[in-house]
């Protein structure tokens, strides 16, 4: 039984959602049912996309009384929560009736130091942890290292793949113009919210065009940006362009778009910039490598074991450093750590990149999908997932402990 976002969705634990339920459906050991999660959805009819592949859309992420209704009627073998965990309070708060019936496994990020000790009753609570970045992996392994697991995202190689190079050209002339075919081109895809810092992109993209037009005599470079320049959660991107006079090196793409369509966006671009303060993985950058494309991004979260090959520290791009980290909270996340990178600092980092000889950025280019190849294989991370899910099931009653009460 899987609590996430619904797996027909657009989001990125939707589709990883999908991607995973799908592998494990294919090694004809499993059957999942979902309770597909969104704010709102316009139709609440039950999804049947196959016999083993059931979707029940629900508002939020689910209740205490629909959990007690499927455990009576489905009896699943598992129960299993992706996303932030924050939304499971309640779940892991009736952890003691589930448990009566079936482990809980859990698909988990936490974005930054310090080691978060205030979710170490969740943890205690849960029977299998996968964290899908590294350094998630290496908090929680302080905590619970015996249920902890590192298995990555991964995506599909026939959604996100390089094109041959004319048809790259042909359809960067048909998205951004003639006049743009040799334009250096970047692309930024993320929801325009404070945390993604699209103003700063903006700004590290105008002192990049300044030092490009000094350097170089020209300013022939467009930033793509996927993303809702009037969304109410950030800033006004038009106005920012506006006043940073940047208008004409800046093309928006505003419309929800199928997967085929974000492939030639990646392909039509040379590079893929992300410079959240706090990112748990970053698929947007794992997309782009895996059409081909070096990333700017800072060492940060999940992004830090993209842009930075673990096996040897060479780079597949331009790892930019986190030059300030700012410790915040709240109530409920007492204290986490923001990391930053100054926009001066991003700005030579797109230089560097744009700096590369054809040869540096083929031969880069070639280490990047091989990376992604070895790294983030979509059929590896269903076959951790299998074993060990199927090791949880057939294990986990002889390792659970109840919680004692002591009255006093």
């Amino acid at each position: 039984m899987l609590l996430s976002d619904h797996a027909l969705c657009t989001s990125g634990v939707g589709c990883q959602s999908r991607y995973l339920a799908e592998g494990l459906i294919k090694t004809g050991k499993w059957t999942v049912r979902q309770f597909g999660a969104a704010i709102k959805h316009d139709n609440y009819e039950t999804v049947v996309v196959n016999d083993d592949f059931i979707i029940k859309p629900i508002d939020g992420f689910g209740d205490r009384d629909t959990i007690r209704l499927a455990l009576a009627t489905e009896r699943p073998d598992l129960i299993l929560i992706f996303t932030d965990p924050r939304f499971f309070i309640w779940l892991w708060e009736m952890e003691d009736e589930i448990h009566q019936v079936c482990p809980i496994a859990y698909w988990h990020v936490w974005d930054n130091y310090p080691v978060p000790e205030f979710n170490k009753v969740l943890y205690e609570s849960t029977d299998l942890i996968n964290c899908h970045s590294h350094l998630t992996y290496r908090m929680c392994k302080e905590i619970v290292p015996e249920r902890t697991n590192f298995i990555p995202h991964a995506l599909p190689k026939d959604t996100f793949f390089p094109l041959p190079a004319h048809e790259k050209m042909k359809f960067r002339e048909q998205f951004l113009g003639k006049e743009r075919l040799d334009h250096f081109v970047a692309l930024w895809v993320n929801r325009n919210a404070r945390r993604k810092r699209p103003n700063d992109v903006l700004e590290s993209w105008k002192l990049f065009l300044d030092m490009l037009e000094e350097q170089h005599g020209h300013k022939k470079a467009t930033l793509l940006m996927h993303t809702d320049p009037l969304d109410q959660e950030g800033p006004n991107l038009l106005s920012a362009v506006e006043m940073l006079g940047i208008k004409d090196n800046v093309v928006f793409s505003t419309e929800r778009v199928s997967f085929d369509h974000m492939n030639l966006l990646h392909n039509i671009t040379d590079t893929c910039i992300q410079i959240s303060y706090a990112e748990g993985f970053g698929l947007s950058t794992l997309e782009s490598m895996q059409t081909g494309n070096p990333i700017i991004a800072v060492q940060t979260g999940g992004l830090t074991r993209q842009v930075v090959d673990h096996r040897d520290g060479t780079e597949n791009g331009v790892a930019l450093p986190v030059e300030l980290k700012s410790l915040v909270g709240s109530q409920q996340v007492p204290y986490i750590y923001e990391d930053y990178c100054s926009n001066e600092t991003t700005a030579k980092g797109i230089m560097k990149l744009y700096e590369l000889s054809p040869d540096e950025r083929e031969k880069l280019s070639k280490k990047v999908l091989e990376y992604v190849d070895s790294e983030f294989n979509l059929n590896d991370v269903v076959t951790r997932w299998d074993e060990t899910l199927t090791e949880l099931h057939e294990n986990w009653r002889s390792r659970y402990e109840p919680w004692n009460c002591t009255t006093l």
